[in-house]
């Protein structure tokens, strides 16, 4: 579909009927139509024909509205998909299990504006899966669920995701300094951070296969390089005798 043909019929109807540039409308009429007797016959006085030029370019606009908004929500309905494979797998019984495992162990230490990241996220969370739930029942085999309906709960859903990501950056890489409270890492360190935990996770597979002292004092290295391990990560690296 040409949008900028559509943004040039949303132009005209933004404009006052008084104002509107009705050889432009039958122009477009003809556009859409290929009718070139119609237009013929409405070009000679076009501001005669306004009404008829009104009627028949609103038609095919709001055809062309629907069809972008159906667009629309079908890429919302595939990012929400993608979401919900993510986050919010409804096989599992408690929704906190895994949600927990994402708990700093310094948690409590934290100042209450960083903990209170960790709790909204809970409710982000919770409201996610109601959220999901509600589109479920719109959903049902069988039924056609209209555009307009899905809409409200595919952008909430989209907006919570970003809020939970948002969150979890703050919350994850936030570290206390002596004397000034609680600082956000630079970029830098969150990087060089992210890349030891890969590399970590690349080898312990490895080390598990094949250990050596070598590559058991090379993986404890990048792993003391991690800030704010999570507890699964350390927990393997405990098992496998890499770190006491």
């Amino acid at each position: 579909m040409d949008n900028r043909f559509t943004n040039q019929l949303q132009d005209f109807f933004n404009t006052p009927e008084e104002k509107r540039d009705y050889d432009k409308g039958a122009l477009m009429l003809l556009q859409i139509t290929g009718n070139k007797i119609m237009y013929r016959n409405i070009s000679f006085n076009a501001k005669k024909h306004a009404k008829f030029i009104n009627y028949e370019l609103r038609k095919h606009f709001n055809v062309r509205l629907q069809n972008i908004t159906h667009e629309e929500v079908e890429q919302m309905q595939a990012q929400v998909n993608v979401i919900v494979a993510e986050h919010l797998s409804l096989t599992e019984d408690n929704p906190a299990s895994e949600f927990k495992k994402g708990k700093r162990t310094d948690h409590d230490t934290l100042p209450d504006e960083i903990q209170a990241l960790y709790v909204e996220n809970l409710s982000i969370t919770q409201r996610m899966r109601d959220v999901q739930t509600q589109l479920r029942l719109l959903s049902v085999e069988g039924k056609t669920c209209p555009d307009n309906d899905r809409y409200p709960y595919l952008k909430e859903l989209i907006s919570l995701d970003k809020k939970l990501h948002e969150n979890w950056e703050k919350y994850d890489h936030f570290i206390g300094t002596a004397g000034s409270g609680a600082i956000a890492l630079s970029v830098d360190i969150r990087e060089e951070s992210k890349k030891y935990t890969r590399l970590v996770n690349l080898n312990k597979g490895k080390y598990k296969k094949s250990p050596t002292e070598e590559l058991k004092i090379q993986i404890a290295d990048w792993f003391g390089k991690i800030v704010n391990p999570t507890e699964k990560l350390t927990a393997e690296l405990k098992e496998l005798g890499i770190i006491s």
